[in-house]
């Protein structure tokens, strides 16, 4: 019998289609109060294996990149790759990590005259201040790039962590609402503990489970696998804004597993939402395939009140 093909195929250069998602299965504000007011916005993207082209968004996948525009090299004299040789002073050319086109990620704010975001970067570790991949983030205009896009492969570097090599993804950016983690209010989480166990005795569902996530996302609360790590604007001492999470996890279970990814065995006993289980014909096609140190994530932030929209990125493992 031929295996079960997901249902959420894309054309290339078409706008990608959000994905079904289970409803909370409480009001989280109603149940604890003290939460009001902390729920926020953000687009999950769902990362799947997949064949994506330059026109569409993706992860990992080819970019749409002007031909007059020399392809970004890593030029750091020490970076490297665990357990082996050093690299040398050959420049190590960048990956493609993130392609997001604006009319796939409606509640994405781009900086005027751009509408497509991309981010790559060098597949070695970096010991700096933010740790990890040293990634290039850049804001373009569609059109001003596809006049005068690059043909052809462009280079390869010559040796990568593999942890930080993703594999070609096609992504289908979903709107979800959130609440937070690890980014409860200071004092909140050892004040609801007690609460949120209460909770699952009762009604079978954990709050951290329900209400918050840590996969691959736009907007809402960064993907944190270990205590908060917040930036600052250089600029102007502000707080920077989360702007996006590449996490090495994808829900495989639970709540925000997408209703069409879920085991069709379980639609003959329905079970809850947050006790789905993916269907296993589909489940080697999920996420990026890198492990970001040990199952962590990159996290990437943005101020919108300096001039030409600084960034920077955090990583946690």
């Amino acid at each position: 019998m031929p295996s079960r093909q997901p249902q959420h195929r894309t054309v290339q250069g078409q706008p990608t289609r959000p994905r079904p998602l289970a409803p909370i299965p409480f009001d989280v504000e109603a149940v604890f109060p003290e939460l009001t007011g902390t729920a926020r916005e953000a687009t999950l993207l769902y990362p799947r294996a997949g064949q994506p082209g330059p026109g569409d968004s993706s992860l990992g996948g080819p970019l749409l990149w002007p031909a007059d525009e020399p392809w970004p090299m890593c030029t750091e004299p020490d970076h490297y790759k665990p357990l082996s040789a050093p690299v040398g002073a050959e420049p190590v050319a960048m990956v493609p990590v993130v392609q997001l086109y604006a009319r796939d990620v409606p509640g994405l704010v781009f900086p005027a005259g751009t509408d497509l975001l991309q981010i790559l970067w060098c597949p070695l570790i970096h010991e700096d201040d933010a740790s990890a991949a040293n990634p290039r983030l850049t804001w373009r205009s569609t059109a001003l790039t596809a006049a005068r896009a690059a043909v052809g492969e462009p280079p390869r570097p010559h040796t990568a962590d593999e942890e930080f090599l993703p594999r070609p993804c096609t992504v289908s950016p979903t709107p979800a609402v959130e609440y937070p983690n690890w980014d409860l209010p200071e004092g909140l989480g050892e004040l609801l503990g007690q609460r949120f166990e209460d909770l699952k005795e009762k009604q079978g569902y954990d709050y951290f489970d329900v209400a918050t996530t840590q996969q691959s996302k736009v907007g809402g609360y960064p993907g944190w696998t270990q205590p908060p790590n917040w930036p600052d604007c250089t600029g102007c001492s502000t707080r920077m804004e989360h702007l996006l999470s590449i996490t090495a996890t994808e829900p495989s279970t639970g709540r925000w597993l997408p209703l069409d990814d879920r085991d069709p065995r379980q639609d003959e006993a329905p079970v809850p939402s947050w006790q789905a289980e993916a269907d296993p014909t589909v489940l080697d096609t999920f996420g990026h395939g890198m492990d970001l140190g040990d199952l962590g994530g990159m996290y990437f932030f943005t101020c919108r009140t300096c001039p030409h929209t600084p960034y920077t990125h955090r990583f946690d493992c």
